[in-house]
């Protein structure tokens, strides 16, 4: 049974950085595109970053400049650091392995973890 846990979400002041990690247990990982998505309360879930299992990285706009994703495959885990973090980014942030699309996603949610930037 895979399992995804991500990691690393706290509360922060705006302008801070974190890192999230997501450990994928159960699959083989290297093999993977794995994104980072996050849901704010009373919106829907949206896609923040991927990367493709060769490295290619994509990242929507409003956080482009602002995060990096990466990935470790000895370690089967996707990570996202986050710097000038700001309230907007206020949320819980899952990740997932996706095929066709980034939406087409391969695995059950995690319980994902939640980031909070105070103003």
């Amino acid at each position: 049974q895979v399992r995804l846990v991500e990691s690393g979400g706290a509360l922060v002041q705006a302008g801070g950085s974190l890192r999230l990690s997501c450990v994928v247990s159960g699959a083989i990982f290297k093999a993977r595109k794995m994104a980072w998505y996050r849901q704010a309360p009373g919106k829907q879930r949206e896609l923040v970053a991927s990367i493709t299992s060769t490295g290619t990285t994509n990242y929507v706009d409003s956080v482009k400049g602002r995060v990096t994703i990466s990935r470790d495959n000895g370690l089967s885990t996707v990570y996202l650091q986050m710097y000038s973090l700001k309230p907007e980014d206020t949320a819980v942030y899952y990740c997932n392995a996706y095929t066709v699309d980034f939406y087409t996603t391969m695995f059950s949610w995690g319980p994902g973890t939640q980031v909070t930037v105070s103003s």
